[in-house]
C-alpha cells in the first residue's frame, strides 16, 4: 500500500504531514516496546539454562510494566512534539490510515493496532472510541504472515525413524546444558504412547511431528510444545524438561491429553515467557491443539496481557450482539469490598470497587489496587485467578437487570457514569467465572455427597499450602473467597486481604494467665497489625461437623503456627519449589520407578 493513499483528497498537506509523523512516533513507540519483550522473552532461556530462578521469577515481574512504560513515553512524546490534546479528527483520522499502511508488511500487527488504540484512548474522551480512530475492529489479516525462521520445526519419522526424531526434537532447542539421559527419556515416551495408543494407526506418507520453534518456559521447566500430524488425524503433546538433582536435563513427562495441555495455560498460572518474532503464528498452532481456550487466555498467558483484553473485549461486545440475557448480581455471599455481578450466558464476572468498606475492612482503593497488581506479578501456581483490568468500560444499560443498576447506584456513584444508552463504569476487574467453594460444598452436603466434600476439602487445603510455599498469604481465608474450576480445582480469588508469607508474624495464643481472662471475650494477649494465630482458623472455617472431620484428616496441621514459620524460613532462605501443572503420577520417574527428585 503507498503511505500516500492515506491522505484525504483535498486535505491540508501539512495536516497529512503532521499525520504521517504521528503514526511514524506511534509505529516507533510500538517498535521500541516489542524489540524490548523479545529481549526479555529470549533471556528467558538463559535464566533457565543457569538454573537462575529467583531471575525467571524477576524476569516476569518487570515485563508486565514494559507495555505502560512505553505507552507513557509515546503518549508524553505527541503530546510535546504535536500538542496531541490540541490535534483536530480530521488529522487523527489520517493518522490511523497512515498507521494501517505502515503495518501493511509487519510481523505483528494485531499488538499494534491495540498499541495505537492503547496511546490514542490516554489522549482522547472516550466519545472517540470508535472505529474512525482506532481499532474497534481489525484492520490487518494475520493469518499468513510468514516467519523468518519459521514458527515450528517439522521432523519426519517415515524418514528418521521414530526415536531419532523424537531425539532431534529436543537437541534442536539447542540448551547449553547436557541431557542426564535424552535416550532413556525418549524410551520413556515411546512407552507412554503406546500405552496411550495400544493400536497405533499405519502411518500415513504425509505423518510428521511439528514443534513450536520457542520452548515455552515458566518457573522451573521449559515447555515443547508440538502435535503429531498423521493422515487427517492430529495429536498434541507437551514435554515439560527439567533439570535433575545433578543439574542436567530431563524430560519429566509427555502430556497426550488436550484437557491437560489446556490447564497448562490456565489464567491461574505465571505467564510463559516465549520468544516469538510473530506472535499470531503461535497463537494459531496454540488454537489448532486447543480450540475452545480462547484468544484472549492464550495472548494473556504469552505475557501479551493488553492484546488479550482486546480480545476479549471484542469477544465480549459480539456476544452481547448475538445474546439476550441480563447482567445480574452474582450468585453467594456479597463482599465487603467488591461488588460482583455476572452475564449468566458469559463464562465471566465482573468486579468494582465499592465505595464503602464494611466496618471490619482496614483497606482503601488504592491498597486493593495493589493487591490486584500483586497477583500479576507473582507465580500464581495454579491457586490465583488472574484479572483482566478495563477502564471506562461502556456497556448497554438495557442489558443490565433493574436491581443491579440499582446496587451499582448505591454502591459504586464515583465509578459509575450514565449516559444515554450506556452504563459507564470508570473501572473494572473480569475474572473467569467459577463456582463459590462456599456453595459447592453446601450442595454436595444436602446431596449427601460425602466424596465431594472430601476432595473440596483436599483440595482448599492444598491451595493455601501451595500459595504459602509461593509466599502468599490468602489473609480472609473464608470458604467464600475460593472458588471450584470446572476442573474441580480450588483458587483463590479475593485479594484485598492477601500478603506476603514473609510480612506475616504467625503466633501460638499464649496460655490464659487466669480463669477469668480465658472466659473473657477479649483478648488476654496483645496483637500486632500482621499478627496471625492459625489456632483461630478453626473457629470461623470449621463449624460444619462433615467439613470439620475432612479438614482435621488432611490439614490439621494448618492449626499449627510452627507449621507457617517452617514455610517462612524456607523462603528466607531463597528455596524456589517445583510446582507441576500437571498430575504427579504422570512424572516419568513415578511411572517407570526412576525416584523423583525437585527440580
Amino acid at each position: 500500500m503507498d503511505i500516500q493513499l492515506g491522505l484525504a483528497t483535498g486535505a491540508d498537506p501539512s495536516a497529512g504531514s503532521r499525520a504521517l509523523l504521528i503514526a511514524q512516533t506511534l509505529i516507533e513507540g510500538f517498535n521500541k516496546h516489542y524489540r524490548l519483550f523479545r529481549a526479555s522473552s529470549a533471556q528467558a532461556k538463559t535464566l533457565f539454562e543457569e538454573a537462575d530462578w529467583h531471575g525467571v521469577q524477576q524476569a516476569v515481574r518487570e515485563r508486565i510494566q514494559f507495555y505502560d512504560d512505553r505507552v507513557a513515553e509515546t503518549v508524553e512524546r505527541l503530546h510535546r512534539e504535536f500538542n496531541a490534546e490540541t490535534v483536530d479528527d480530521m488529522v487523527w483520522r489520517q493518522a490511523k490510515l497512515y498507521y494501517i499502511g505502515l503495518l501493511t508488511n509487519h510481523s505483528q500487527p494485531e499488538l499494534a493496532e491495540t498499541f495505537f488504540n492503547s496511546v490514542f484512548c490516554k489522549i482522547l474522551h472516550r466519545t472517540y472510541f470508535h472505529n474512525d480512530f482506532i481499532f474497534v475492529r481489525p484492520a490487518i489479516s494475520t493469518e499468513y504472515i510468514e516467519s523468518d525462521p519459521p514458527a515450528y520445526r517439522v521432523y519426519y519419522p517415515n524418514a528418521s525413524g521414530f526415536r531419532e526424531a523424537i531425539r532431534r526434537i529436543f537437541l534442536d532447542f539447542g540448551w547449553r546444558r547436557e541431557f542426564a539421559d535424552l535416550d532413556r527419556d525418549v524410551e520413556y515416551i515411546r512407552s507412554v504412547v503406546h500405552e496411550q495408543f495400544p493400536e497405533l494407526p499405519r502411518r500415513e506418507v504425509n505423518f510428521q511431528i511439528q514443534v513450536l520453534s520457542s520452548a515455552f518456559y515458566r518457573n522451573k521447566a521449559a515447555y515443547v510444545i508440538g502435535k503429531a500430524v498423521n493422515g487427517a488425524n492430529e495429536y498434541p503433546f507437551a514435554v515439560p524438561v527439567l533439570h535433575d538433582a545433578d543439574g542436567k536435563l530431563v524430560l519429566d513427562c509427555i502430556l497426550l491429553d488436550p484437557g491437560l495441555i489446556s490447564v497448562l495455560f490456565s489464567l491461574s498460572r505465571a505467564y510463559f515467557m516465549v520468544d516469538m518474532p510473530v506472535p499470531a503464528n503461535y497463537i494459531q498452532f496454540l488454537r489448532s491443539i486447543m480450540p475452545h481456550k480462547p484468544r484472549a487466555e492464550l495472548y494473556s498467558m504469552l505475557g501479551l496481557g493488553k492484546q488479550g483484553k482486546t480480545a476479549f473485549y471484542r469477544g465480549l461486545f459480539s456476544h452481547l450482539h448475538h445474546s439476550a440475557d441480563q447482567f445480574i448480581v452474582a450468585p453467594g455471599i456479597r463482599g465487603l469490598v467488591m461488588l460482583v455481578f455476572t452475564l449468566p450466558s458469559y463464562p465471566y464476572v465482573f468486579k468494582v470497587i465499592k465505595d464503602k468498606f464494611g466496618v471490619t475492612k482496614e483497606v482503601d482503593h488504592a491498597t486493593v489496587k495493589r493487591k490486584y497488581q500483586l497477583v500479576k506479578q507473582v507465580d500464581r501456581v495454579g491457586r490465583m485467578a488472574d484479572t483482566l483490568e478495563f477502564s471506562h468500560v461502556a456497556l448497554p444499560k438495557k442489558r443490565f437487570a433493574p436491581e443491579l443498576v440499582e446496587e451499582l447506584r448505591r454502591e459504586i456513584p464515583s465509578l459509575l457514569e450514565e449516559d444515554g444508552e450506556d452504563l459507564i463504569i470508570k473501572h473494572l476487574y473480569i475474572e473467569r467465572r467459577m463456582e463459590p467453594l462456599n456453595l459447592y460444598l453446601e450442595r454436595a452436603e444436602k446431596a449427601g455427597r460425602d466424596d465431594l466434600i472430601e476432595e473440596a476439602v483436599i483440595e482448599y487445603g492444598n491451595a493455601i499450602r501451595e500459595l504459602a510455599i509461593a509466599n502468599i498469604f490468602p489473609g480472609d481465608m473464608l470458604w467464600k473467597n475460593f472458588g471450584v474450576t470446572r476442573y474441580g480445582r480450588v483458587v483463590f480469588y479475593d485479594y484485598d486481604e492477601i500478603e506476603y508469607m514473609t510480612d506475616c508474624n504467625f503466633r501460638r495464643i499464649p496460655p490464659a494467665p487466669n480463669e477469668e481472662a480465658e472466659m473473657s471475650g477479649e483478648p488476654w494477649y496483645s496483637v500486632g497489625r500482621n499478627d496471625i494465630f492459625p489456632e483461630e482458623f478453626e473457629t470461623f472455617l470449621l463449624t460444619s461437623p462433615k467439613i470439620r472431620a475432612a479438614f482435621l484428616r488432611h490439614h490439621a496441621d494448618l492449626l499449627d503456627a510452627g507449621l507457617w514459620q517452617r514455610v517462612q524460613e524456607d523462603i528466607r532462605a531463597g528455596a524456589v519449589r517445583d510446582f507441576f501443572p500437571y498430575p504427579e503420577s504422570l512424572r516419568f520417574c513415578q511411572r517407570f520407578g526412576a525416584g523423583c527428585t525437585a527440580g
